[in-house]
């Protein structure tokens, strides 16, 4: 019988630094919550507001899979490989941080902020070469269906990273209805909402609302008004 675990929008860890206003659905940095380390290899997910040509300055990572995506702005990205450049809305961020990265991150623009997503998921594999990729796809394409983001394979569509996990992004109408079927058995499925009102299963989320969802093969998600969300399907046994 599948399981789940809900998370509000206003249950999530609150970081109010002025320049940064940062929403934890995982423990992170200053807020801890014992129940709410990780889902599965799911170990990160802020939800980062950034002040108009603020950031953060080089800092390193470690044996970590770190995803970025804008939902706003432009985010100026720089590190220790040598690779730089810009993401804004529609393009996807990956670093492997692997065996040891420095990099930066600061919103490009003075008069405006940035608005981002940061994922940070348990990698299969420690001490790998570090590698950075970013991608540029097309927000239409994911109109009513799942368009995929990150896989484990790196010949398939958008970027690869060292787990067995599959993020999709989505852009659907309202009474959009479909089945979303897991890739591998053992993996969990977290849905977070970022625009709208979802139907999953018979838990109804909002926008900024998370559900886990594992022990299943598959869920049926249905849009009550018109809605955009992302889905983080990721192995439970880590």
């Amino acid at each position: 019988m599948a399981q789940y675990t809900y998370h509000s929008a206003d249950s999530r860890g609150d970081a109010n630094h002025g320049w940064l206003h940062s929403k934890h659905t995982f423990s992170f940095a200053s807020y801890h919550n014992p129940e709410r380390i990780h889902f599965g290899a799911l170990r990160v997910l802020n939800d980062d507001f950034v002040a108009g040509g603020k950031g953060f300055g080089m800092h390193p990572h470690q044996n970590m899979e770190i995803i970025s995506i804008p939902l706003e702005g432009d985010l100026k990205h720089s590190d220790s490989m040598g690779n730089s450049g810009v993401i804004q809305h529609g393009d996807i961020q990956v670093m492997s941080a692997g065996a040891g990265i420095y990099h930066s991150e600061y919103n490009k623009n003075h008069d405006k902020p940035v608005k981002f997503l940061q994922i940070w998921v348990i990698p299969n594999k420690m001490n790998v070469e570090p590698r950075y990729e970013q991608i540029t796809l097309d927000p239409k394409d994911r109109k009513n269906v799942f368009q995929q983001v990150i896989s484990p394979n790196p010949t398939d569509e958008g970027l690869w990273i060292h787990q067995n996990a599959w993020f999709n992004m989505a852009d659907w109408e309202e009474g959009v209805e479909k089945e979303y079927t897991f890739h591998s058995k053992g993996n969990g499925l977290y849905i977070f909402v970022l625009k709208g009102d979802v139907l999953v299963d018979a838990q109804k989320l909002g926008a900024r609302d998370g559900l886990g969802i594992w022990e299943t093969d598959g869920i049926k998600i249905k849009a009550e008004t018109p809605t955009e969300f992302l889905l983080m399907e990721v192995p439970m046994d880590v």
